[in-house]
């Protein structure tokens, strides 16, 4: 971010900050939390407000491992890189169902269905259960369409939960007991000696700590994170309230660049499609929905649930950010041995971010090595 010389006089009151958090989503959220865990003072700050970005607008689904198939995890990242990432996602999941249960959040353990929408799909499905299975993970492997849509294979985890994300993050935001500055973009840090100085629209903050949870929006803070955050569009639609369950899952199909649930109030939701629409929804930071992409979605809710005539009420799209190879990064700035960051979660931050979160906040007050996250990779 940029400003000019009149919208930065030097006339923003100091404050003084023991430990900084900026990005007030579930990752923001989550290490506030952990840094209270820790005994530190926390000053949560966010452009806009707690889980008004991607956080908020999200399907909620709470789905174990990373966005490719367990196989083909193995073959980009290794095995260890993929167990470890498996790992992780369920202490995350541990974490939010710790949030969830000491909060007012609404959850349905209804698990998961990936679903191959074709032939080629339902055998990399058979492969990705294999390994898995050799892995000694739970699941349920079928080779026919369990929903009875036109599928032709499912990988089950019975364990994966669809939750409501905005009240999930408000939920870990009060748990955090954190103070919140929300309304509040950060364009400038700066090292002070043995502090960091934040320069933001409304303070500048004086801090011993910071962390930088601003995902999509990371490039903007500091120039490491061009080109290894990109951010990514993703857009959604729900109907009115259905008379009946149609679905009673969180399903993922079409190598997860679809997916679609029903709401605690019996709306089906559908979201995807960017990969039919890579050039527009690729490398933006405009989250206003597209005509073209939502008529992908309808097309997509005419040919799977057919059975479904309730109108559409609501549209809406979300920022991701995603990390130059699939892996959540958290490290620390160069030459900015205080300035941490958990960004780069690709999608799937209800599967990596709290965990990540909770290295992050390790790194910076224990210098607990992060693993296979570790930014160093890159």
């Amino acid at each position: 971010m940029s400003l000019s010389i009149w919208q930065a006089e030097g006339s923003a009151p100091r404050m003084e900050v023991d430990f900084l958090v900026v990005g007030a989503g579930i990752v923001g959220c989550s290490a506030a939390y952990f840094a209270n865990q820790h005994g530190r003072e926390v000053v949560l700050t966010d452009a806009r407000d707690v889980a008004m970005g991607a956080s908020g607008r999200n399907a909620g689904f709470m789905i174990t491992g990373l966005d490719s198939y367990y196989h083909r995890s193995i073959e980009h990242y290794g095995h260890a890189v993929t167990q470890e990432m498996w790992q992780l996602s369920k202490t995350t999941h541990g974490h939010l169902r710790h949030f969830i249960a000491n909060g007012d959040v609404p959850v349905q353990p209804t698990g998961s269905l990936l679903l191959a929408e074709d032939e080629t799909e339902a055998h990399e499905l058979e492969l990705a259960a294999r390994a898995m299975e050799a892995d000694g993970l739970a699941f349920e492997y079928t080779s026919y369409d369990p929903l009875g849509r036109g599928y032709h294979a499912a990988i089950r985890q019975a364990h994966d939960a669809a939750v409501q994300p905005y009240r999930l993050v408000h939920a870990v935001f009060e748990q955090s007991q954190s103070q919140l500055i929300p309304n509040n973009e950060v364009y400038h840090l700066e090292q002070d000696g043995h502090d960091v100085l934040v320069h933001s629209h409304r303070y500048t903050f004086k801090a011993r700590t910071v962390l930088l949870c601003t995902n999509a929006y990371s490039a903007r803070m500091h120039p490491y994170f061009v080109g290894k955050v990109i951010p990514q569009r993703a857009q959604c639609l729900v109907t009115a309230p259905l008379s009946e369950t149609v679905l009673d899952v969180c399903g993922y199909s079409d190598y997860g660049y679809m997916y679609y649930r029903q709401t605690f109030d019996g709306r089906l939701l559908i979201g995807g499609a960017r990969h039919l629409h890579r050039e527009a929804e690729h490398d933006t930071t405009d989250d206003r929905v597209t005509d073209a992409l939502q008529a992908s979605l309808e097309a997509y809710l005419r040919k799977r649930f057919a059975d479904v005539t309730a109108p559409i009420e609501r549209r809406w799209a979300g920022i991701m950010g995603f990390s130059v190879d699939g892996l959540p990064l958290v490290g620390t700035l160069p030459n900015m041995p205080q300035v941490g960051f958990a960004v780069g979660f690709t999608g799937h931050g209800l599967a990596m971010g709290a965990g990540s979160a909770e290295r992050a906040v390790d790194l910076l007050l224990k210098g607990t090595h992060p693993g296979a996250i570790s930014a160093t990779r890159l």
